[in-house]
């Protein structure tokens, strides 16, 4: 914003404009951080990217639009997002926009008042387009800073005021977020997506206050990305602190003072620290002073980032559709896609953990086919949404079929039947992919111990039905534990998909051992070609 908008405290479009910019640059500082936020060890965090990835996709949109008035900005943010949303972080994003938009329409400009009102809307638009709402998400963290942006407004019209309130009040609402959803205080993190929430807010803050936002060079548009050179993002440093009448509150203002987005929850006997710095060691040593140290994890964000990047792929080819339907799934990997052309798919768009995909992307599928009844499948509890956006904006009738896993996903099709009518293929594709059960095996990220289930770094790991269930120092213990968690003796089908770190006799090897396992029933193995999992496990 220029000193113009200040001292006449209101803002326009062309400040709007700056502070979008700016809150996306502080997003893509953070983003590592956001990313580590996972509630399970696993290598797929990917709410700071899908957040970035949105807002690029919003800023793309603002670049082809010249004109500077609040409104046709807000509009142009608005629809930027929609398109470019990724993941349910993304989506939700996008609708917090789509509810700015709305309440400044047809205005040049705006006052902290009318900011206030704007972030309110914002947030009852982010509510409704949420089936059911859970606290304790990015949602209460955009309510929360709503409610304390309008208390701001009533007591004083300035929007250096009222914009800090809603920053401090979201970076607590943040804080609390363990404290409303279980999960996350076992996992000792906050909400990912509220957190990336904040750091937006926090960005045009900063951008208010003049303070630098260390803005990066442009991305490309999302569905042409290229890999920043020489762009330092820093480490983020994780750890816990266990001891004797620790004060929480302390331990965050000083860990404060040693980096950026700082996450410090817990009690008086374990304390969780997450933070992005140049010199870990600082608060490494500070925090060894205080007690014993575990669970500490050191990472480069910017090959994290890097290696996102590089794992964009290009649009499979469309294959026609046979008569006035077709299908539409997302999957990740050669392998996995191959299948889905085999079983009829007409189209496969690139995706699925940390690597979610566009509306635009899933929509220009769906246009790119000539029937006029799709049926889309996002294999991926994280692409439901962005597939249920896509349907909203086609002109074809689009029915979206919430398959949560790969296995899902191929039981659909596999029940799907062109001469059925769109409702009841819709019927008999939920009651197959409710009938399969999915076994998913990585390698833990860091230590932690959910559900019951002891983890330390390194370790393998499986997630049932996206639940983690068990760990081990082997595959093949993991494997086997997991297919007795399923009663896959009880099955008649097993099928196996190997990851693309995999080789192809090692993957024969464990189907052999577990062919001799489960002597009665039939097993499958399948080239998946999967980053990031080392087996996808199915039986039904």
């Amino acid at each position: 914003m220029t000193d113009e908008d200040k001292t006449a405290n209101f803002c326009s479009g062309g400040g709007l404009r700056r502070a979008l910019e700016a809150s996306t640059a502080w997003l893509e500082r953070h983003v590592g951080t956001i990313n580590a936020l996972n509630v399970y060890p696993v290598p797929d965090g990917d709410t700071g990217t899908n957040m970035l990835l949105t807002m690029r996709a919003a800023l793309e949109e603002l670049n082809n639009s010249p004109a500077q008035s609040a409104s046709v900005v807000a509009h142009a943010v608005s629809y930027g997002s929609l398109m470019g949303a990724r993941g349910n972080s993304g989506v939700i994003l996008s609708q917090l926009f789509r509810g700015l938009a709305r309440s400044l329409d047809k205005k040049e400009t705006f006052t902290a008042v009318e900011l206030a009102q704007a972030m309110k809307e914002a947030s009852a638009i982010a509510y409704k387009g949420v089936i059911k709402p859970v606290e304790g998400t990015i949602l209460t963290v955009a309510r929360e800073a709503a409610e304390a942006a309008m208390a701001a407004a009533k007591e004083r019209n300035d929007l250096l005021y009222v914009l800090e309130r809603a920053v401090a009040e979201a970076r607590h609402s943040v804080a609390r977020t363990p404290s409303l959803l279980s999960v996350l205080a076992e996992a000792g993190v906050v909400d990912a997506g509220g957190q990336g929430l904040f750091v937006i807010l926090e960005g045009a803050l900063r951008l208010l206050q003049g303070r630098a936002v260390e803005a990066t060079p442009e991305l490309a548009a999302a569905v042409d990305l290229k890999v920043f050179e020489g762009e330092e993002y820093g480490y983020d440093t994780q750890f816990v602190i266990q001891g004797e009448n620790l004060n929480v509150e302390e331990i965050r203002e000083v860990i404060a003072t040693m980096g950026d987005s700082v996450l410090v929850v817990g009690d008086s006997r374990t304390v969780k620290v997450h933070l992005h710095t140049d010199e870990p060691g600082t608060p490494l040593n500070y925090a060894a002073g205080l007690g014993s140290l575990r669970e500490i994890v050191v990472e480069n964000m910017q090959e994290q980032y890097q290696e996102f990047i590089r794992a964009q792929a290009p649009p499979s080819p469309v294959v026609e559709a046979l008569g006035d339907i077709a299908l539409v799934v997302v999957a990740p990997g050669a392998g996995l896609t191959r299948v889905f052309e085999s079983l009829g798919v007409s189209a496969v768009v690139p995706g699925g953990q940390t690597m979610n995909p566009s509306t635009q992307e899933i929509l220009k599928a769906i246009e790119g086919l000539k029937a006029e009844k799709v049926f889309v499948l996002p294999n991926n509890s994280n692409i439901i949404m962005a597939a249920q956006q896509a349907r909203e904006l086609s002109q074809k009738e689009v029915i979206v079929v919430p398959t949560k896993t790969i296995p899902q996903g191929v039981s659909a099709v596999l029940a799907f039947n062109y001469q059925a009518d769109p409702e009841a293929n819709a019927q008999m594709m939920e009651q197959a992919a409710h009938g399969v059960q999915t076994a998913e095996i990585t390698t833990a990220t860091r230590a932690a111990q959910i559900n019951g289930v002891s983890v330390e770094k390194g370790e393998f790991i499986g997630l049932l039905d996206e639940v983690l269930t068990a760990s081990g120092s082997t595959l093949e213990e993991v494997v086997q534990d997991m297919l007795g968690q399923m009663k896959a003796d009880e099955c008649e089908i097993i099928t196996v998909y190997y990851g693309e770190d995999i080789a192809g006799a090692e993957a024969q090897k464990l189907a052999d051992e577990i062919q001799a396992s489960y002597p009665d029933q039939e097993v499958e193995l399948v080239d998946g070609g999967q980053p990031h999992y080392h087996y996808i496990l199915s039986v039904e």
